[in-house]
């Protein structure tokens, strides 16, 4: 059973505001769950309806109904489990390898596909403005689907992170240097820019490379990708040179 206390509280944790307060944040589904479990993550309370997760110590797993889970989950249909964890302490940020930096991009379905594009090409820091949506959004928490376990996120002053970045840094634009035609270093900063206006006039100032996805369409209509889309594009050829090396 969940108590009206543990409502409120879990709950609250869908809010920014009280998810600092009371660092932790809540994460729901067999699969994001097990991730987390796995990894250094520290959890804080597991509620399920059903019989899930044996290793999890009974002092630390409340079985619900149905009924109480939809009380507590940021789903419109839940699930039969949701996890509280405790929000761990940074590292410190290390400049080296490949990066990518996200100028205030605000859906979390975008947020977490981009954390799930960087596990998967071995990107272990995600650099983030600080109008980027929080990470720790239930919604984006959903869309890693566990990659939140493997990637550092820092949330950072854009303008002077890149303004002293010591690795070189490229901005994907609708006009700059084909992609396909670059010779690209393996160690750099990739930034990517807001949905709708794309990177910040402030953040294009610090940006020396221009590059663009080329359009192949025959009616050239087609006014930008889905940031997620042109970050995997951006990776792969990103490291299509480094596994030919």
């Amino acid at each position: 059973m969940v108590s009206k206390n543990q409502i409120k509280v879990i709950t609250s944790l869908q809010q920014k505001k009280y998810r600092s307060i009371h660092k932790m944040f809540i994460a729901e589904g067999v699969k994001v769950i097990q991730e987390l479990l796995q990894s250094n993550f520290e959890l804080q309370h597991l509620y399920v309806t059903e019989a899930l997760f044996e290793s999890v110590p009974v002092h630390q797993k409340t079985i619900i109904s149905e009924t109480e889970l939809q009380k507590i989950s940021a789903l419109t249909a839940a699930n039969n489990c949701l996890a509280v964890f405790m929000i761990p302490e940074l590292k410190p940020m290390i400049e080296k390898g490949l990066l990518v930096a996200l100028d205030d991009i605000r859906d979390p379905g975008n947020l977490g596909t981009i954390l799930r594009m960087c596990d998967w090409y071995g990107i272990e820091q995600l650099v983030c403005s600080k109008e980027t949506v929080d990470i720790y959004n239930p919604k984006v928490i959903q869309a890693t689907m566990g990659s939140i376990a493997r990637v550092q996120v820092h949330y950072v002053d854009l303008n002077d992170f890149l303004t002293e970045a010591t690795l070189p840094v490229y901005g994907t634009f609708m006009s700059g240097d084909n992609i396909y035609k670059e010779n690209l270093p393996q160690e750099a900063i990739v930034v990517l820019g807001n949905e709708a206006n794309g990177i910040s006039v402030d953040v294009e100032k610090t940006i020396k490379n221009r590059i663009t996805i080329p359009r192949f369409g025959k009616f050239q209509q087609t006014e930008s990708l889905n940031v997620a889309s042109a970050a995997a594009i951006v990776l792969s050829e990103f490291r299509r040179g480094f596994s030919e090396k």
